[in-house]
């Protein structure tokens, strides 16, 4: 599928006609409501007011700096903008343990509500699933942009992790078995270092295809790609850290995925590329 952009008018939030809507709900409620970005993504808001900066900051931008490859690859997507989202007492709690809950029941459990949670209910995006279409659902009351941002590049990485390819997959593999066996410290981000830990704790032989193996790869995947698809979209820096994989070791993930998936004409991935953004 492309990710050429379509003209659409700024629009208004529409009034709220809600109280506490699980997100699958209000997907079901408002998803004839969605307004055409491209032939891929499609929005609706029910937050911010949608003037022409902030549909350009919030959508087009990050739409249009999608890699061909990537946009590609994903399916029907709605993006659905509203005040807040609340976790279910089960998600919370999940959440102070730091152990994600798993398949369709993460998916389902968020509320799309009017009013800012209470502290530790409050969550920030969800995923509902129909047969051809993802709607991704973002809160922006006391979120940034920069915030925003990252959490759409993420479920997108996620929704490619889900079916990459399996040459891509093996070339990945490939890379992270390198790091492995010359004991690089790090990872990208916290799902990838809770997977890469869990996997050298308990499994010595590396070259084994295990399913914590195959969980690692997943997320250190998902993981890179946000970050590549993030640097493609914003100036962004890399925040050096004790399980932060040093640069030159990410600086050839990164490489990985720009030969993989190249970024748009106008675009650069490196400070070194003559990019238009």
């Amino acid at each position: 599928m492309s990710s050429h952009l379509e003209p659409a008018a700024p629009v208004n939030p529409v009034p709220a006609t809600y109280s506490r809507l699980s997100v699958g709900q209000f997907a079901e409620r408002f998803r004839g409501e969605v307004i055409p970005l491209s032939n891929t993504f499609s929005y609706f808001c029910a937050s911010l007011p949608m003037s022409d900066d902030v549909l350009k900051e919030y959508l087009e931008e990050p739409v249009a700096a999608l890699p061909p490859a990537v946009a590609a690859m994903l399916p029907r997507i709605s993006i659905l903008l509203v005040p807040y989202l609340e976790r279910s007492a089960e998600k919370a709690k999940a959440a102070k343990r730091k152990k994600p809950v798993r398949g369709s029941v993460e998916r389902l459990l968020d509320f799309v509500v009017e009013d800012r949670p209470a502290d530790g209910q409050q969550s920030w995006a969800s995923t509902v699933e129909f047969e051809n279409e993802t709607v991704l659902v973002f809160a922006l009351k006391e979120s940034d942009v920069a915030d925003y941002h990252y959490r759409f590049f993420r479920n997108l990485a996620a929704l490619v992790a889900e079916q990459w390819p399996k040459e891509v997959c093996e070339r990945y593999v490939e890379l992270l078995r390198e790091e492995l066996s010359a004991h690089f410290h790090g990872e990208v981000d916290e799902a990838a270092w809770q997977a890469k830990q869990a996997l050298q704790r308990r499994q010595s032989n590396i070259k084994r295809e295990t399913q914590l193996f195959r969980d690692y790869a997943r997320h250190s995947f998902t993981d890179t790609l946000t970050l590549y698809l993030h640097g493609i979209c914003c100036d962004i820096d890399v925040e050096t850290g004790p399980r932060q994989l040093p640069s030159r070791h990410l600086r050839r993930r990164l490489n990985l995925l720009r030969n993989t998936f190249p970024p748009p004409a106008g675009y650069g991935v490196f400070p070194e590329d003559e990019i238009s953004k």
